[in-house]
């Protein structure tokens, strides 16, 4: 899962970028409202973290550029603006939810797992493949019911896979959705990944797609 983070207080978005990659999240982060709009329009997110009051351009026309321009990441508003205008102005612009200051980090991590889980149209938060499960609201994977090993980079890969099983994901989509914006990955870590995945839950549940990319199914190949 990758995140972007849009917040120009920099010890606020150093704390919320340490805390979401803690829980294996990859993220981004712009200071102003310049870079969160491009980094938005241009980079694939499962998600993002808005502040309304950023300069160079204000939070609520980048949302409202992003929407128009067909992005449909999910977006929840992080704001120390809490009345009732400027949350339905928020909800109007296209937000999916709206978190005030000051709050727990906790909250903000359980709701952007929300909002993944279901844009990813998943309703119930336990989704599984095989003998593979995955709570999507606590972010733990389980093998035959036992809890299962995993490092940051094999979580998201099979985290994405997991919240879109059966569908096929093409290879440069996944590594975005796996590295932050500043990573150079090497041109084959992507296949080190699978492999070492596919030693963890069985070789079977990944299916590479010549020419396209990989699927998780349970499906005979």
């Amino acid at each position: 899962m990758r995140i972007l983070l849009v917040e120009d207080d920099t010890a606020l978005a150093d704390g919320i970028a340490r805390a979401l990659r803690a829980e294996n999240f990859a993220v981004d982060v712009a200071a102003n409202g310049e870079d969160g709009a491009h980094l938005g329009d241009t980079g694939l997110y499962d998600a993002a973290v808005l502040d309304l009051g950023l300069p160079v351009k204000p939070g609520i026309t980048v949302l409202k550029e992003w929407r128009a321009a067909g992005r449909a990441h999910p977006v929840l508003i992080l704001t120390a603006r809490d009345g009732w205008s400027d949350k339905v102005e928020g909800f109007r612009a296209g937000a999916d939810d709206y978190l005030t200051k000051p709050f727990r980090v906790e909250e903000l991590v359980m709701r952007l797992r929300a909002l993944v889980r279901r844009a990813a149209g998943h309703a119930a938060s336990i989704v599984s493949c095989g003998p593979v499960s995955f709570d999507a609201q606590t972010g733990q994977f389980e093998l035959d019911g036992l809890p299962l090993r995993l490092t940051a980079l094999e979580w998201r890969v099979l985290s994405a896979l997991m919240l879109r099983r059966d569908v096929v994901i093409d290879r440069l989509d996944l590594m975005e959705r796996v590295y932050e914006g500043d990573a150079d990955p090497d041109s084959n870590s992507l296949e080190v990944i699978i492999g070492r995945l596919r030693k963890k839950i069985g070789r079977d549940l990944i299916e590479t797609v010549r020419g396209r990319g990989y699927r998780l199914t349970d499906m005979p190949q």
